[in-house]
């Protein structure tokens, strides 16, 4: 049914508040019309103008409470509402883990039943602030001056920050000091517009557990930068172990070129994680929260059940993080990444922690599975942790052909997981166990981790 238009731009409503959506606004309806309001809760009855208006939709921004939700609390920033790093700040922490429960549900049910499903509550963290350990912070020229901040949601306007209340408070000084050296040295901000400048991002990771930082200065120009601001750096940081000019050329909101430069110590700082120690290089996806990297992983190892003389395959492994951890509990592991630069970090952390029983292969998972399965490995469980974008259906069918009596799949976004699921149920695998996982607090983000064990009663036949 096509939804008739019934408003205008700047027009006044007073309305309450019915749901929240996947991005964390609220849901009104005026006649039938959506209305979308940020910092909105369900039971809020608020006084709206509007925004936008859409042949389906309009947006519209609060002028007043008349009914505050007992689940509010006050915002920390509201820089962080208009940036949107900090979406859900105005709910209470535990409204928030409800809310990626219930979005998990909406999610998956869509394709998949729940029934007989084991569904637990989100796993949450004890303080949900300042638990980024990595920063990619754009550089922009404000009023003649070298700014970094973020952009206003939904544009590239730069809002200059400098306390972002979601990342390491110590990643947070580090921008600024590199910033300020940058200004110093009067290094140009990049310009998207024209092409121009150089400094594009300033990349900050830092590990908690032994205090190291790499700073990553994505530059337009390939020219190295100056050793005196490289000496700065580490003089007024002590703490950075490691700094890489990284060269990306290209008009593209890809953050990273591939070109890189190394301007001090090496492409690597370590962190710890379930009490091994990894090498992580500046090309190195490492998850951005590591203590709940340790709650995610240590319940996908609980719900694998891995025996010790059990066969596992771990997909898109990156540089081991989930990998040396299973090897713990498995006979051999067997582990693959497309990322080249991950599975030399990989082999590297597995001499490092003394870890044998592992076998690391880069190259698409994809193309590696279905060989492996050609080349005869049989396993027993597997467990994939793929991009948002999700599993290809060459690797679903190769995995389902190598016959693992469980598969543990972590996944970063709900619609690809829900597809995969209804894949897999189609290839004789049953649904047995959900778990969300708050990765990013005061984000809509959240992470699952999913238990599919094989129905040997009710299996598809496919042909290969």
């Amino acid at each position: 049914m096509k939804l008739r238009i019934i408003m205008n731009k700047n027009e006044h409503y007073q309305v309450e508040i019915i749901d929240l959506t996947y991005e964390g606004f609220g849901v009104a309806k005026v006649d039938g019309f959506p209305v979308f309001i940020e910092n909105t809760i369900p039971g809020e009855v608020v006084d709206i103008t509007i925004l936008k208006v859409t042949k389906r939709f309009a947006f519209g921004k609060v002028l007043s409470w008349t009914k505050e939700s007992k689940a509010r609390v006050e915002i920390t920033d509201a820089v962080g509402t208009r940036t949107g790093t900090m979406p859900l700040q105005h709910l209470s922490y535990s409204e928030q883990l409800k809310f990626k429960k219930d979005l998990v549900i909406k999610t998956l049910s869509k394709e998949v039943s729940l029934e007989n499903v084991i569904i637990h509550d989100t796993l949450g963290m004890e303080n949900p602030w300042n638990y980024r350990n990595k920063a990619q912070i754009p550089v922009r020229e404000i009023n003649g001056q070298l700014e970094t901040g973020f952009y206003k949601k939904a544009s590239h306007d730069l809002i200059p920050i400098e306390n972002y209340h979601i990342q390491d408070s110590k990643i947070d000084e580090a921008i600024i000091i590199v910033r300020d050296i940058l200004r110093k040295h009067n290094i140009k901000a990049y310009d998207e517009e024209h092409h121009r400048g150089n400094i594009r991002h300033i990349i900050v990771r830092r590990s908690e557990a032994t205090n190291e930082i790499m700073i990553i200065l994505v530059t337009k120009e390939s020219k190295k930068l100056s050793i005196n601001i490289v000496e700065e750096i580490t003089k007024e940081i002590p703490e950075c172990i490691s700094i890489v000019q990284n060269i990306n050329e290209k008009r593209t909101n890809v953050i990273m070129g591939q070109q890189q430069i190394l301007l001090y110590g090496e492409d690597r700082y370590h962190d710890i994680l379930l009490g091994k120690t990894f090498s992580i290089s500046s090309r190195s996806f490492f998850q951005v929260n590591t203590k709940q990297t340790e709650v995610l992983y240590s319940k996908a190892i609980e719900l694998a059940d891995i025996k010790p003389n059990e066969t596992v395959v771990d997909a898109y492994c990156g540089i081991g993080s989930i990998s040396l951890n299973l090897a713990d509990h498995a006979k051999h592991v067997y582990a693959m990444e497309i990322v080249e630069d991950a599975i030399v970090m990989a082999k590297d952390n597995a001499e490092t922690n003394n870890i044998t029983n592992v076998t690391f292969e880069a190259g698409k998972a994809e193309e590696i599975m279905p060989r492996w399965v050609k080349e005869g490995l049989s396993i027993d469980t597997l467990v994939v942790d793929p991009p948002r974008k999700g599993l290809d259906i060459n690797f679903i069918d190769a995995s389902v052909k190598s016959n693992p009596e469980r598969i543990v799949y972590v996944s970063c976004n709900p619609a690809t997981l829900a597809r995969d699921l209804k894949l897999y149920q189609e290839r004789g695998y049953e649904l047995k166990e959900v778990c969300p996982v708050d990765m990013f607090p005061q984000t809509v983000h959240v992470e699952s981790v999913v238990l599919l064990s094989k129905n040997n009663f009710n299996a598809v036949s496919f042909n290969y």
